[in-house]
């Protein structure tokens, strides 16, 4: 703590004599804490997956609000508690609000959270704690097609921005965040995916579609209007420039014998994945 007091102590030390070199002739004994430009010279403010961490009442979305599991749904409730000990039934709070989010068409109201929490044991709070900590739970409501572009250093160079205008102006999105008038779309610009390869991309719902310029972009947002995205290829995403996972444009030219295969672990695992088999498996 002393060291980190130290440091404290001279970033504000070297604050106030910015603000003297920049300001002469007037003592400054206050430095604040955040920096703003204001005026046209503002750039936007980017959320980059944030949400709003504390519950806000909605018309649709208080503590009284009905929630409960579909039939179907608890059956795959029981199928994931059969999964833990009867003491440690908490460890089933992922899977369980991820299932509730599903029903309630890709959103968590507090209810569905409240009940989570009846179901594993545990005060609210700590479902709770686990929704507003990781981003894949959305405790806002989300368009039918939930658009999460990446504008992490890789996508930005290749283009991100120009994905992000396109999809703005081609669904009627006036920010980041926003959901179209028709309710089918909602776009938010979130940290690194993990298709550095495939630069500039998007998850969609659950798929990735990657390799996007803004003619493609077009194309997939008008098949997702008709109710026809595209269907994942062989390695679960879609580049949408017809290449074949993260191969270049001239194909496959290194690793042409494939990687040494593993030892095996089960042998009812024979190598061929199939991505809708790997959803269903999840229940996605």
């Amino acid at each position: 703590l002393h060291g980190q007091d130290c440091i404290r102590s001279s970033t504000m030390a070297a604050l106030r004599t910015l603000f003297k070199t920049l300001v002469p002739g007037q003592a400054v004994r206050h430095v604040p804490r955040a920096f703003a430009v204001q005026g046209p010279a503002a750039a936007p403010v980017r959320r980059m997956g944030g949400g709003v961490a504390q519950h806000r009442d909605s018309p649709d979305n208080t503590v009284e609000t009905y929630f409960d599991f579909t039939e179907e749904n608890y059956k795959m409730v029981e199928k994931v508690l059969g999964k833990y000990p009867s003491n440690f039934k908490q460890s089933g709070i992922i899977p369980l609000l991820d299932m509730a989010q599903r029903q309630c068409g890709g959103w968590l109201p507090v209810a569905a959270m409240d009940k989570v929490a009846k179901i594993v044991g545990v005060a609210p709070m700590r479902v709770y704690e686990v929704a507003t900590f990781y981003t894949m739970f959305n405790r806002e409501k989300r368009g039918k097609y939930f658009i999460q572009l990446c504008g992490t250093t890789p996508c930005m160079i290749c283009g991100s921005e120009d994905i992000k205008n396109t999809i703005k102006e081609h669904v009627g999105i006036s920010g980041d965040g926003g959901t179209s008038a028709d309710g089918l779309f909602t776009l938010l610009e979130v940290e690194c995916l993990g298709a550095c390869a495939n630069a500039p991309m998007i998850q969609l719902n659950d798929d990735y579609y990657e390799c996007l310029s803004r003619e493609s972009m077009k194309e997939l947002l008008d098949a997702c209007k008709a109710g026809k995205p595209p269907p994942m290829g062989k390695w679960g995403s879609l580049p949408m420039n017809g290449q074949v996972s993260c191969e270049g444009p001239k194909g496959k030219t290194s690793l042409v014998e494939g990687p040494p295969k593993p030892p095996p672990v089960r042998q009812d695992l024979k190598g061929d994945v199939d991505p809708a088999s790997v959803k269903a498996h999840m229940h996605y």
